[in-house]
């Protein structure tokens, strides 16, 4: 498997796997819709470190994992010994050999360039594999995606919309690229997923230390700051329930066969 590192998020393994379970948790129903069989070869795009993947070894299947994150794969190889991952970059990833099915969960939305993501996954599958992926959709965290690039403005850097990291498609939009190279696309849903997020207090400032830190690079410490005070200022009227914070989630979730 070819092997490329995308160096852009330094993600902290240990805060992942203990304040942000719920990454991988929600993604545990998406493997029904995967439903993978004994002796499958299943390839896991963006494993983290690796819990699902393991799951889907569980019943049987080969399960492999890659992610684009150095610490996710070394955290994943501590986890999981006995089950292989790579670290890939999901725009340009190779297969020894062609999979029944790639799976990936809370990923796709990291990439913005989705027609290269799609072009590898279709190359990955066998005739006839599948698809099945859950991700950021249309209308995902915009309100905190608001809040943020407001606090961002008013410490005096402009432009803040053009730090955003993600990619959040619309169901028409994301099915259109999956035809466009050679799938069926034969399930597609948006759905809202209102989601409480641990430390309660501090929940929106860990989530934004763990998965919006490219609006916070060269920032000082002390803008940093500020900046996460006015985000907690501006959200807790809507996104501050009974002493926890809710994250705005909205997410797609796809089912595509290769053509």
């Amino acid at each position: 498997m070819n092997s490329i590192s995308i160096p852009k998020h330094n993600w902290d393994t240990s805060l992942y796997e203990d304040k942000h379970a719920f990454v991988w948790q929600y993604g545990e129903d998406l493997l029904q819709l995967l439903n993978p069989k004994p002796g499958e070869l299943i390839l896991d795009l963006g494993c983290g470190t690796g819990q699902l993947t393991e799951k889907i070894a569980q019943t049987g299947a080969k399960a492999m994992g890659i992610d684009s994150a150095a610490t996710m794969i070394e955290k994943a190889r501590q986890n999981y010994p006995h089950i292989r991952f790579d670290v890939a970059d999901a725009r340009s990833f190779q297969v020894a050999q062609p999979c029944d099915a790639v799976f990936s969960n809370a990923v796709l939305h990291w990439v913005k360039e989705a027609d290269r993501a799609i072009a590898s996954i279709h190359q990955a599958l066998k005739p006839k594999g599948r698809f099945v992926a859950e991700f950021g959709g249309k209308g995902n965290i915009q309100v905190i995606a608001k809040a943020l690039e407001s606090a961002i403005a008013s410490v005096g850097i402009s432009k803040p919309q053009t730090l955003n990291p993600w990619y959040f498609p619309s169901i028409g939009e994301y099915a259109s690229l999956l035809e466009k190279q050679g799938f069926d696309v034969i399930y597609a849903t948006l759905f809202s997923r209102p989601t409480p997020l641990a430390d309660k207090e501090a929940g929106i400032a860990n989530w934004i230390e763990m998965f919006a830190s490219a609006f916070l690079v060269g920032m000082s410490d002390e803008q940093t700051i500020q900046v996460i005070r006015k985000v907690e200022e501006s959200l807790k009227p809507t996104l501050y329930q009974d002493g926890t914070w809710i994250a705005d989630y909205r997410r797609i979730r796809i089912l595509a066969i290769k053509i």
